[in-house]
């Protein structure tokens, strides 16, 4: 059986850890040729050397939309070719009730949630369309998909992300291009681990209300996203593929 993205270039946003960093590994065993983005030079450096298989690194602030067209071009050049766009960069889980959020972590939420998918679709579909087609995976959150209290900006910002796959699947599809979005839940990575003694109790609670157990791992997303880019999803846009443990399938109790 051959390799499932081989001869594809793949450009993921936020790899230098966490499921970007599982997306990038998934995807270079798969055969692709990885572009390991981050602002996370020396991390992102030292996993593009990993994979090897002619993975190269590619800085990108994915805010800034004259940076993705430098970060594109970069990649044609080197490569000749881009098939497929993760955008996992994100972040801002952070909050609080509305009353003490303040303005500029509103906006920095939304510019890197939102503004920063936004971007990256809009530089890399000229180049899709123009070789015929591609795959963009939008990595949101079962926050995209449910309210959340007291994480109204960053509930807000994943919701988007869904809203941006279904229009742009309409919008490009004719061009080839499919646009769908994985939504995790609890996953393992470094920003859950750091979090404080009080937010990890609750997502204990959480967990032990799910019909699995535990959290996930990143490489489950990575496999989710990894069908997406692939041609095995051919007939899939503007869909969503949860990756949650159960967890919004309602709270796992014993019948009454």
């Amino acid at each position: 059986m051959g390799k499932r993205l081989a001869g594809k270039v793949a450009l993921i946003t936020g790899a230098a850890q966490g499921i970007g960093e599982a997306c990038a590994r998934v995807f270079a065993r798969e055969g692709a040729i990885v572009v390991v983005s981050d602002i996370q030079t020396e991390k992102g450096e030292t996993l593009a050397a990993e994979l090897g298989g002619g993975a190269l690194f590619q800085s990108l602030d994915v805010t800034d939309l004259a940076a993705w067209g430098t970060a594109v071009a970069a990649i044609i050049a080197r490569c000749g070719d881009l098939d497929i766009l993760v955008n996992n960069a994100g972040g801002g889980a952070g909050g609080g009730p509305i009353d003490r959020q303040q303005l500029d972590g509103h906006r920095r939420i939304m510019e890197v949630n939102v503004t920063g998918v936004w971007a990256g679709i809009k530089s890399v579909a000229p180049t899709m369309a123009t070789k015929g087609g591609g795959s963009v995976v939008n990595i949101s959150s079962i926050d995209g998909l449910a309210g959340v209290r007291d994480l109204s900006s960053y509930v807000a910002s994943k919701h988007a992300v869904l809203g941006l796959t279904r229009s742009l699947a309409l919008e490009l599809g004719d061009k080839g291009i499919r646009v769908n979005s994985v939504h995790p839940g609890v996953i393992e990575t470094p920003l859950v681990k750091s979090t404080s003694p009080a937010s990890k109790a609750r997502l204990e609670k959480a967990l032990a209300m799910q019909p699995v157990k535990r959290m996930g791992k990143p490489e489950e997303v990575a496999n989710a996203a990894l069908f997406l880019a692939s041609d095995e999803s051919s007939y899939c846009t503007g869909t969503s593929l949860v990756v949650d443990g159960g967890h919004l399938a309602g709270p796992y109790r014993d019948p009454l």
